[in-house]
C-alpha cells in the first residue's frame, strides 16, 4: 500500500508540473465530490515560495462572490477542498467546468490566476419526466404506426451522459431509438401487430434508459397504452333523400324538418352532429340554418318563389370519432307559390296622338302584361276602362293591343286618360293598373259657324266713315290653323234698295276685319238714301282644304231727325161757323217720331177766329166770324217734328173775308156737300178706329204680359224689325214684303214694334226695355187721338 500511495504521489506531482504555465497563471484539476480536506495542489511550491514563505506573505484567495469550494492551507500553501464539489451545480451540462480563482501574496503584493477544472464522475442515472406516461392507440391502428415517447435526461456529461433504451417483452410494439454523439435522440414505439381492442383493452410496458458511466446507471418509466374502440362506422340516415314543402312568405323560424343520423359506434364515435356540406352554396346558406346537436332545419331568410321554387340541400352527419366518419344526405325543399305578386303592365309602345279621322281598328299602343306568380295566381285577365272608345286585343300570351273601337271627335273630347287594369286568378285576387294618356290630334272636320243664322245691326244714320257697327264672331273648334278663321263679305251677294229706284251693293257701305271679325262702315249712312242692307259674311278656316260658314246681316239705318217739314200746297175751304177754311200740308224726309209732324197756330195768338188741327194741319173757324175781324186775316203756322231737336217750317195763310148771295150759296153748296161726305167718312172712321183700338189693345197687352225671355231667345224664322224713334218697320226675309210704309202724312199713323231685336246703343237694356214701353204707349194714345181728330 505505501508503494502504491508513493506511486501515486509521484504521478499527481508530475500532473501538477505539467499544469504550472508561464506568465504566473496556475491549472488544476479535480474530480467532483471529492471530500473535504483533499489537496488540489501544492499552490505555493507550483509559485516558486519557498518553505515559510506563503504564512509570511499571506498567501490567500481573492472572494468573488461565489463560494469557490476550495481553499489555500496558510501552513503549507497547499491548494485543499473545502466544500463539496458537485460539477452540475456549478457548470450544468457545460464541459469542461473550469474554475477561474485568483491568489495574492504581499510584501510584495502579486496576483496569480489558477484555474480549477472540475471532472465528472457518473453521479446521476438517467431519469424520465415521469414515472408513468399513459396514452391510446386506436384499435385500427396500422402496423408500422409511430408512437413518439419523450426520453430520459442524465445531468452527467459526456459518456456518463450518454443513454440507452430498452422495452419489455410485447408482440404489439417495439422501440425505435435513434441517436448521436451530441444527445440529440428520437425515441418512438411502433406498432408492430394490429390491435384488438376486445382482446386487450390495455398494454403495460416498461421502458429502461441507461448511461454510459461505469458502473452504468439505470432509470424507468411504465407505459400504459389503452386501445381504443376503432371508429369504424359512419352515422347513417333513415332515408337519403328528404322533401319538404313550404310556402314562400313563411315565417322566419320557421321548422322544415328534423334530421336523424345512428351510429353503431360506442362513446364518442356514436356522437353525431349534423352540418351542411361544403357543397352548400352560400345563398342558401343564409336562407336555411340547422341546429347541429338535433338536425333541425329552420328558415333564417325569407322564401321567394318567383326567385327560387326549390333547393337541394346536403346534410352531414358527422361523428366525434378521430378520425371523424361522416354520412350524408340530401333534403329538397319544394318552395310552394302564394298569390303575393300583383299584375305588372307595361306600355311597350304607343302611337300618339290618334288623328280624331283614324279608322276604327287603328292600334294605338302594344302592351305587355305579367305575374311573376304561377299557375292560376299568374293567371292575368285584362280590361280597358273607360270601355270606349279604345278596346284591348290579346295578340299572344301576355301581350295586347290597345285599339280603337269608335270614331273619335276631338272637338268633343280632345284628350284620353285610359287605364288598363290587369287581374290574376289568385285568392284573393290582385291587382294592377297602367295610365295611358291618348291625345287627339285634329282633322279640319268643322266649318266655322257664326252664333246666328241672321245678324241684325242697327246704325244711326250720319255716322262716322270707320265706325265700327257691330263684331261678329264665328266658331270653329278646331285648333291652330283648322280653328284660324278669316272674315269677308260675299262679293255679288246682298245689298240694299236706295231711294229713287235702284240697288247698291252693300260692299260699298260696309267692310269686315279678316282677323277680328269687326264690321264697320266705310261711309256715312243716309236713311233717307237706304234703310237697310242685306248682306251675307262669309268665316273661312285655315284648314286644308278650308271650310268656311255663311252669316246673314240685316243692317238697319236708324233714323236722324236731319229733315225739317216741308210745306205743300194748301187745300181752300169756304166760311162758316166750324168750317174748315184750308188744309196745311207739310212732309218730312224723315221717318218715325222724326216725321211726326204738328200744326200749331204761330199769329195771331189769343182768342182769334180760327184754329189749327193739331195733327190734321186743318185750319177751320173757332167762331162766327165778326165784323171787327176784319176783312183780311194773316195766319201764321208753325209745322214741327218730334225729333230731337225738333225742326219746323212755318206757313202763312191769308184769310179774306167775303159776303154776298154767291158767297152764301157756294158756302151751302160746300157745307152739303161736305155733310154728305163727312157722313161716309165718318162711318169708316168709326170702323177703322174700333179696329186699330182693338189692335192696339191686343199689342200692348202682348208687348207687356208676354214672356220676355221666351221672345228674346225663341226659334223660329228671323224677322228684321228697324226702330226708329217712335215706331219701327218690320221686314220679313221669309215673305220679302214690307209691313210699314213711310211714304206721306200717313207713315206715322201706325207704329208697330217688336222686342226682338237687340236694343240700340245708349241706356243700360232694363232702362230701354222701359222707354220701349212708355213709347209704345204713347204711340198707342197717339193712334187713337189721330183717329178721333179725323172723325171729329
Amino acid at each position: 500500500r505505501y508503494d502504491s500511495w508513493r506511486e501515486e504521489k509521484r504521478r499527481r506531482e508530475e500532473r501538477r508540473a505539467a499544469w504550472a504555465l508561464g506568465g504566473g497563471q496556475v491549472r488544476y484539476s479535480v474530480p467532483e465530490e471529492a471530500k473535504a480536506g483533499t489537496v488540489v495542489g501544492r499552490l505555493a511550491q507550483d509559485l516558486g515560495l519557498e518553505a515559510g514563505e506563503p504564512e509570511a506573505r499571506r498567501l490567500r484567495l481573492v472572494a468573488q462572490g461565489r463560494r469557490a469550494s476550495v481553499e489555500v492551507s496558510g501552513a503549507s500553501g497547499a491548494l485543499v477542498v473545502s466544500s463539496r464539489l458537485d460539477r452540475e451545480e456549478l457548470c450544468g451540462k457545460s464541459a469542461p467546468c473550469a474554475l477561474r480563482l485568483e491568489v495574492l501574496v504581499e510584501r510584495p503584493l502579486r496576483v496569480f490566476h489558477v484555474e480549477l477544472e472540475v471532472t465528472d464522475i457518473n453521479d446521476n442515472a438517467p431519469l424520465f419526466p415521469v414515472n408513468e406516461e399513459a396514452f391510446t392507440v386506436a384499435e385500427m391502428s396500422l402496423p408500422g404506426s409511430r408512437f413518439p415517447l419523450e426520453g430520459a435526461s442524465d445531468a452527467d456529461v459526456g459518456a456518463n451522459a450518454q443513454l440507452s433504451y430498452t422495452l419489455s417483452p410485447s408482440e404489439h410494439f417495439r422501440l425505435d431509438h435513434q441517436g448521436n454523439n451530441d444527445q440529440s435522440t428520437s425515441l418512438a414505439l411502433v406498432l408492430t401487430k394490429s390491435l384488438d381492442r376486445e382482446t386487450m383493452a390495455e398494454h403495460r410496458l416498461v421502458l429502461t434508459a441507461s448511461d454510459g458511466g461505469r458502473p452504468s446507471l439505470t432509470g424507468t418509466m411504465e407505459l400504459v397504452i389503452s386501445v381504443l374502440d376503432a371508429n369504424d362506422n359512419a352515422p347513417q340516415f333513415n332515408q337519403s333523400v328528404y322533401k319538404v314543402k313550404a310556402l314562400e312568405g313563411s315565417e322566419l323560424g320557421t321548422l322544415l324538418i328534423s334530421l336523424s343520423a345512428r351510429d353503431l359506434d360506442e362513446g364518442i364515435n356514436s356522437d353525431v352532429i349534423y352540418l351542411f356540406s361544403k357543397r352548400v352554396a352560400a345563398k342558401v346558406k343564409e336562407i336555411f340554418t340547422i341546429d347541429e346537436n338535433k338536425g333541425e332545419i329552420r328558415l333564417q331568410g325569407k322564401l321567394d318563389y318567383e326567385e327560387m321554387d326549390s333547393y337541394e340541400i346536403t346534410i352531414e352527419a358527422r361523428d366525434k370519432g378521430s378520425p371523424p366518419l361522416s354520412g350524408h344526405c340530401k333534403v329538397l325543399v319544394e318552395v310552394l307559390d302564394v298569390n303575393d305578386n300583383a299584375p305588372e303592365v307595361w306600355v311597350t309602345s304607343l302611337s300618339v296622338p290618334v288623328p280624331e279621322d283614324a279608322a276604327v281598328g287603328t292600334v294605338v299602343a302594344l302592351l305587355s302584361v305579367s305575374d311573376r306568380d304561377s299557375g292560376a295566381n299568374g293567371r292575368v285577365r285584362c280590361a280597358v276602362w273607360p270601355a270606349a272608345p279604345f278596346g284591348l286585343v290579346a295578340t299572344f300570351a301576355g301581350s295586347y293591343s290597345l285599339v280603337l273601337r269608335e270614331a273619335l271627335d276631338r272637338e268633343r273630347v280632345s284628350e284620353y286618360e285610359v287605364e288598363v287594369r290587369a287581374e290574376d286568378g289568385g285568392a284573393p285576387a290582385l291587382r294592377a293598373s297602367r295610365g295611358v294618356r291618348v291625345p287627339v290630334s285634329d282633322v279640319n272636320d268643322n266649318a266655322p259657324a257664326f252664333a246666328q243664322a241672321v245678324y241684325t245691326v242697327l246704325a244711326r244714320e250720319n255716322n262716322a266713315a270707320g265706325a265700327e257697327l257691330a263684331r261678329l264672331w264665328a266658331r270653329d273648334p278646331d285648333e291652330a290653323g283648322n280653328g284660324r278663321v278669316s272674315y269677308s263679305v260675299a262679293e255679288g251677294v246682298g245689298g240694299g234698295a236706295v231711294a229713287g229706284g235702284g240697288w247698291r251693293a252693300a260692299s260699298s257701305y260696309v267692310s269686315v276685319d279678316a282677323e277680328s271679325g269687326r264690321l264697320w262702315a266705310l261711309q256715312p249712312l243716309d236713311y233717307e238714301e237706304v234703310q237697310v242692307l242685306q248682306f251675307e259674311v262669309r268665316a273661312v278656316d285655315a284648314g286644308e282644304p278650308p271650310l268656311c260658314g255663311n252669316a246673314t246681316v240685316q243692317l238697319c239705318v236708324v233714323d236722324e231727325n236731319d229733315n225739317a217739314p216741308a210745306l205743300l200746297p194748301a187745300a181752300g175751304g169756304g166760311p162758316g161757323g166750324g168750317a174748315v177754311v184750308a188744309k196745311i200740308r207739310a212732309v218730312d224726309a224723315d221717318s218715325g217720331y222724326n216725321a211726326w209732324l204738328r200744326y200749331e197756330l204761330w199769329e195771331p195768338r189769343g182768342k182769334g177766329p180760327f184754329r189749327v188741327g193739331l195733327y190734321s194741319g186743318e185750319v177751320s173757324t173757332a167762331r162766327a166770324l165778326e165784323e171787327a175781324d176784319g176783312p183780311r186775316q194773316r195766319l201764321v203756322i208753325v209745322v214741327r217734328d218730334h225729333g230731337e231737336p225738333a225742326r219746323s217750317a212755318t206757313a202763312t195763310l191769308s184769310v179774306s173775308l167775303v159776303e154776298g148771295a154767291e158767297a152764301a150759296l157756294a158756302a151751302g153748296g160746300a157745307a152739303a156737300a161736305a155733310a154728305a161726305a163727312t157722313n161716309v167718312w165718318l162711318v169708316v172712321a168709326i170702323c177703322a178706329v174700333s179696329s186699330l183700338f182693338l189692335l192696339a189693345v191686343v199689342l200692348y197687352g202682348a208687348s207687356r204680359w208676354a214672356p220676355r225671355a221666351a221672345v228674346l231667345s225663341g226659334p223660329g224664322p228671323a224677322t228684321l224689325v228697324c226702330a226708329s224713334e217712335v215706331g219701327s218697320w218690320s221686314y220679313s226675309q221669309r215673305q220679302s214684303r214690307s209691313l210699314c210704309v213711310a211714304e206721306g202724312a200717313g207713315k206715322s199713323d201706325l207704329m208697330v214694334f217688336s222686342p226682338n231685336f237687340p236694343p240700340p246703343p245708349g241706356p243700360s237694356r232694363e232702362r230701354e226695355e222701359e222707354w220701349l214701353r212708355q213709347k209704345s204707349k204713347g204711340e198707342l194714345l197717339y193712334a187713337v187721338l189721330n183717329s178721333l181728330e179725323m172723325v171729329g
